[in-house]
């Protein structure tokens, strides 16, 4: 009898902006998945590819694992780092060295977000233009 391959997927939540992202890492040969679709196909620069890439190149895991993910929210970059996020995290889950990750300050999420308005400005700080008659 022949031995069925089981196929072992690590689940990793990631947020940033206003982006949230369920990313799946199943063991595979390195196809990165996003809503459906490749990567290089969905995100326009190929910079946010290599900054969503940067966990799994720090941990030597680039073509062991197959990432596929479900994104929502928010602009491109914003969402490559929520995907950037829930890969750091489904690879800490799968067992990689947290010591490396955390000394390239991916296992931090980045709680920066957009500051609301506030009444009487333009904006959340910019004030209308100031008259002096």
């Amino acid at each position: 009898m022949a031995t069925k391959k089981e196929s072992v997927q690590f689940y990793g939540t990631g947020r940033r902006k206003s982006s949230i992202a369920r990313v799946y890492v199943v063991s595979g040969n390195g196809k990165i998945t996003v809503n459906g679709r490749d990567v290089n196909e969905y995100m326009p620069y190929a910079t946010l590819v290599m900054d969503l890439k940067q966990p799994l190149v720090l941990t030597e895991t680039e073509g062991k694992y197959d990432v596929v993910c479900d994104v929502k929210g928010g602009g491109f970059t914003g969402q490559a780092g929520a995907i950037r996020l829930g890969i750091t995290r489904a690879l800490l889950e799968a067992g990689c060295d947290r010591k490396t990750l955390k000394a390239a300050g991916l296992v931090t999420r980045d709680s920066r977000k957009k500051e609301r308005k506030k009444y009487g400005l333009k904006a959340a700080r910019r004030a209308p233009q100031f008259s002096k008659r």
